[in-house]
């Protein structure tokens, strides 16, 4: 059967119960059609690039599905019916992804702290010695080249 990445969007007033209810209905509508689930990942509440539906924000849900295409079709129609869900994406992939996906991976990145050095991110850059002098500022009011 072919695999796929199905990522989904369900507007931000539903709380994560019913997120996972959700994703819990898309399950099962695979697994009536012969399909499986191989993970689903919570990505949690993101702010989105524009607006949708006058929304800001979604919860974006990631699942990875081994299943016929008709399954696929099905839950792709039932999303469409359904008004929680904002956006949906399905990838056909030629193998699917083992561990956490990039998403997660990169909010355990972010978690680790910080890593930069006690200056900050300039690294290190060393002694700024080799610029030319400053010339000075011009007064308020002044014009360059006008004799006083």
């Amino acid at each position: 059967m072919p695999l796929y990445e199905h990522v989904y969007l369900a507007r931000q007033d539903v709380s994560p119960q019913q997120v996972e209810a959700l994703t819990a209905q898309f399950k099962n509508v695979i697994a009536s059609l012969g399909g499986t689930v191989g993970k689903t990942e919570y990505w949690g509440v993101k702010s989105l690039a524009y607006r949708i539906n006058k929304n800001r924000k979604a919860h974006f849900t990631l699942m990875n599905i081994d299943a016929p295409p008709a399954a696929l079709a099905e839950m792709q129609r039932q999303q469409s019916i359904n008004e929680d869900i904002l956006r949906v994406l399905t990838l056909r992939v030629d193998e699917l992804e083992e561990g956490p996906s990039a998403q997660l991976r990169k909010r355990e990145d972010d978690d680790r702290g910080e890593r930069r050095g006690p200056r900050g991110d300039r690294g290190d850059r060393g002694d700024r010695g080799d610029r030319p002098e400053r010339r000075p500022r011009r007064e308020e009011g002044k014009v360059e080249g006008e004799v006083e």
